[in-house]
């Protein structure tokens, strides 16, 4: 058990924006270990994902990019660009792997990176960290 999992965690919401089933079911599968301070949102496009966070007020998106509508560079572009939810933490996660998709989702402001497939371990711990700083900074 890391240093990290001694702390608890303040309640915290997570919108997951993930435009397969599959991978979205996982997705809340995984956050449930971070119940039940960690609230979970869903949103299944990047049109459906802007709405999402004007209602639930998330401090952290695990963000699909590959998506229809609109892709997650648009997604977090858009959130980035707005002084409401410039701060809101953002994770990519995509099947997408070459070092100018890396490049791509830093220009469009994310704050970090998670090619799929995404194990549990990593997803939780990445999440719980991120949250775990943004509460004490």
């Amino acid at each position: 058990m890391s240093e990290s999992n001694d702390i608890p965690l303040k309640p915290a919401r997570v919108l997951l924006v993930e435009d397969n089933p599959q991978n979205l079911e996982l997705l809340e599968v995984y956050m449930e270990e971070l119940e039940p301070e960690v609230t979970v949102a869903t949103a299944a496009n990047g049109v459906e994902a802007l709405d999402r966070v004007a209602q639930e007020k998330p401090d952290l998106i695990l963000l699909d990019i590959m998506m229809p509508k609109m892709s997650g560079f648009e997604v977090c572009r858009h959130l980035k660009s707005n002084p409401e939810t410039r701060d809101v933490l953002i994770v990519m996660i995509t099947a997408l792997n070459e070092t100018g998709d890396v490049e791509r989702a830093t220009e469009s402001g994310a704050d970090d990176y998670l090619t799929k497939p995404v194990e549990r371990k990593t997803v939780v711990s990445l999440v719980r960290s991120m949250l775990l700083a943004r509460q004490s900074g």
